[in-house]
């Protein structure tokens, strides 16, 4: 017997009806998604912060006045 737990309430998984087991899989699913999408942007945020720098170490120099 597998259980899940949802919204702080356990189900047996053996007792869900075929939707609430395709809902299940979906949003699994798409929980795995999300996460790697989450992955990918702390991917891009980090190259465009080492762009950014390598773009400002090209720059001339400021004058000081």
């Amino acid at each position: 017997m597998a259980n899940i737990t949802i919204d702080n309430q356990q189900y047996d998984l053996d007792k869900l009806s075929a939707e609430a087991k395709a809902q299940l899989l979906s949003l699994q699913v798409t929980d795995q998604k999300i996460a790697q999408l989450q992955q990918d942007l702390a991917i891009a945020q980090t190259a465009r912060n080492a762009y950014a720098q390598a773009l400002a170490a090209l720059l001339p120099k400021a004058k000081k006045k």
